[in-house]
């Protein structure tokens, strides 16, 4: 299998073929990785996200329209199971909190002192519930009108969770910046 392209891969996995499972499996397991670990609190759950993402792709491939691309629709799977696995982990808390403004330094001179591992690594130190919104919005670009869709939650919730987010992740930084 390794030598065929995806769209044999595709028509293997349609045909219940194990060998193109395992190459789908294979080629897109670092992405489900990357797309799970934004919303789970770690790397097991973001496992676990990821397979329950393959086994909803192996028993729906049928549903997948072969002439459009691949990763978007798989990539909607995995964030609608993450999604789910939260909902299932736990019910949402919403909490009212003020709004406050922090002086924080720009964002360049952010980027230059932080990595990106460091960056994720703040964005999963976020609640669950903030976590969710941030990386919805933020990395998925849905809208609050989609996240609140998605999560059964309000569309003022999902702007509070974002501003929310943002202000912890503020505060995180500034942290950071300071050690």
């Amino acid at each position: 299998m390794e030598n065929h392209n995806l769209a044999d891969i595709l028509k293997g996995c349609r045909r219940k073929e194990r060998a193109a499972q395992k190459e789908l499996y294979r080629q897109f397991y670092g992405y489900a990785m990357s797309v799970s670990l934004r919303y789970c609190d770690n790397e097991d759950e973001a496992i676990e996200v990821a397979n329950d993402a393959f086994l909803k792709v192996f028993l729906n491939i049928q549903r997948y329209d072969a002439d459009l691309p691949f990763k978007p629709w798989f990539r909607r799977i995995l964030i609608n199971t993450a999604i789910n696995h939260i909902k299932k982990k736990q019910k949402l808390k919403i909490s009212t909190l003020m709004d406050t403004e922090y002086n924080i330094p720009d964002t360049e001179e952010i980027l230059a002192r932080l990595g990106f591992q460091e960056l994720m690594a703040l964005v999963r130190s976020l609640s669950t519930a903030y976590r969710t919104v941030f990386n919805l919005y933020v990395l998925d670009g849905f809208t609050h009108e989609e996240i609140s869709q998605e999560l059964g939650i309000s569309v003022g919730t999902s702007k509070s969770n974002l501003s929310k987010a943002r202000e912890r992740l503020r505060q995180l930084i500034i942290q950071q910046m300071q050690q």
